[in-house]
């Protein structure tokens, strides 16, 4: 009955005698309910104020702290055909052990002897270096004889030119000298001449005088003639050094053009054996390509491509290694939302798929089966997933992580921030706050960044 009638029956009529009364009024269950609503209350109100352990929480997966020692595969440079295979799966593998190997597919790299072939090219046009570098070497030589030779015949033409020079001053001495005989052989013809018209001289003496100075008068001549000739024999002797020196110009010239042609091939023929050289080293390398090697110590995977005689283009994946060495770590994501609450040094719990763990999500120190990392990087740029990457490394204070573990399986993050009530949990988790912002110990974050 709700009494909520103005005229109620228990107040005009007492219900104390009737047993419905006693099981529903007087009973003591319901003084018992009334301490246990009332120890509950006390109790949650204790529970209220105990510590609870904020959290952020990101499911990863197992992968390697450092970038080479991940899962990886082994590609070839070229392109090729599967020849034959030197391991099977599961094959432990050391560096540089052989693998696999391929064949050319590529016409121009097919000849067995490519790089022998192309070296005796290489050695052939070594031996054309050799001719050109002794031909240059006999035109110096040539250009050097050459001006040896020049300079020997300008000397002499040289010579030839002061003798005729000379020899111009001896006969322009003479024709003086011959001048004066003919002016003195002319006043003693006159002389002679007027002494015979006054009977004082014989005829035959004026004769005679007349004689000797046609004599001179010819010798005069004659010295005059050598006295030109002298003169053109100094023209010849000038125009003579310049013909020497116009000759050995241009055949010096000429030598020196032959040199230059030859180092101008030379050049070349060095420029085609440096090329011969790289191409030959390059098919040296492209051979050794054919031999497919562990690129470090690892575990053979899968043989993604298996077939013999199957082909492929240079950068498909031929088949997949796993380092055997290697560190253990955990990758895993967190909302953008969280991010600003990432630290380096961040201490995590860690449950690892197919791993019993029993874990309480405010009490980590209660929890069983979890293990300890910390955080190592924490990435700059949002992932594909619209999420953060965490790197998680081991924290080698607390218990190591299991061995058998494997790279590539899963783990379930749990990010250990602020120690807060519960009741402040609660308020928090109901009005949608992020948790506490705050910043780690400094000296912790630079030790974990060393």
């Amino acid at each position: 009955m709700l009494n909520i009638s103005n005229n109620q029956l228990n107040k005009r009529v007492s219900l104390e005698g009737y047993a419905s009364y006693k099981k529903i009024f007087i009973s003591k269950y319901n003084t018992l309910f009334n301490r246990f609503l009332g120890a509950f209350f006390i109790v949650f109100l204790i529970v209220l104020l105990l510590p609870w352990t904020q959290n952020v929480n990101g499911n990863g997966f197992l992968t390697t702290l450092t970038p080479d020692q991940r899962p990886q595969t082994i590609q070839s440079q070229i392109p090729g055909k599967l020849e034959k295979w030197f391991v099977r799966e599961g094959d432990f593998v050391k560096k540089g052990d052989t693998i696999l190997f391929i064949s050319e597919i590529k016409n121009e790299y097919q000849d067995p002897r490519l790089v022998e072939r192309t070296n005796e090219q290489r050695d052939a046009k070594s031996r054309s270096v050799l001719s050109y570098q002794e031909k240059i070497k006999q035109l110096k030589n040539q250009v050097g004889a050459l001006s040896n030779e020049g300079q020997l015949k300008l000397s002499q033409a040289e010579n030839k030119l002061k003798q005729a020079r000379f020899k111009v001053t001896s006969d322009t001495e003479d024709f003086k000298a011959a001048q004066t005989n003919i002016d003195i052989a002319a006043r003693q013809f006159e002389r002679d001449s007027t002494l015979q018209a006054e009977g004082l001289k014989a005829m035959t003496d004026v004769e005679e005088k007349r004689l000797k100075l046609q004599e001179t008068q010819a010798k005069l001549i004659g010295q005059e003639n050598k006295l030109l000739a002298s003169k053109n024999e100094v023209i010849n002797a000038q125009i003579e050094i310049n013909r020497i020196s116009a000759e050995y110009v241009e055949k010096i010239a000429k030598a020196r053009s032959d040199r230059f042609t030859a180092e101008s091939s030379q050049a070349e023929a060095e420029g085609e054996v440096s090329k011969l050289e790289n191409i030959s080293a390059n098919y040296s390398i492209r051979n050794s390509l054919l031999y497919i090697t562990a690129p470090q110590n690892g575990f053979i995977n899968k043989a993604i491509m298996g077939g013999i005689g199957e082909t492929f283009k240079e950068g498909e994946k031929l088949v997949g290694i796993m380092p055997a060495n290697y560190d253990l770590a955990v990758e895993t994501f967190v909302e953008p939302i969280d991010l600003p609450l990432m630290h380096l040094g961040e201490d995590v719990r860690i449950q690892f798929d197919g791993w019993p763990a029993i874990f309480f999500s405010g009490w980590p120190n209660a929890s069983f089966g979890t293990y300890a990392g910390k955080v190592v990087a924490i990435e700059t740029f949002i992932s594909s997933n619209g999420k953060f990457r965490i790197l998680i490394a081991p924290d080698t204070d607390e218990t190591p992580w299991p061995p058998n573990i494997r790279v590539g399986s899963g783990a379930y993050t749990i990010a250990l921030l602020e120690d807060v009530p519960i009741w402040y949990e609660m308020w928090r988790q109901l009005n949608g706050f992020p948790p506490n912002y705050y910043k780690p110990d400094v000296k912790e974050a630079k030790t974990v960044q060393k």
